[in-house]
């Protein structure tokens, strides 16, 4: 039998926290898009908000994927 650490995570807890965390990047993922849509007078801030965005979405795939496989 093994034993388990007060200290190890749950599978449970690990779909908890990569939830929340996914939630958040959404959040960013949205935050940046709306900005960049309000802003008129730089190009180059545009462009680097909506990278930053595309960033979130990357890794709102990656954190949906991780989801999935705790869930099966």
């Amino acid at each position: 039998m093994e034993h388990q650490s007060t200290n190890d995570i749950t599978n449970e807890n690990l779909k908890e926290v990569l939830q929340e965390s996914l939630e958040m990047e959404n959040e960013l993922m949205r935050r940046y898009l709306i900005t960049a849509e309000r802003v008129h007078d730089n190009a180059e801030l545009v462009i680097r908000l909506r990278n930053f965005a595309e960033g979130n979405a990357k890794r709102t795939r990656q954190l949906l994927d991780e989801i999935d496989n705790i869930s099966q």
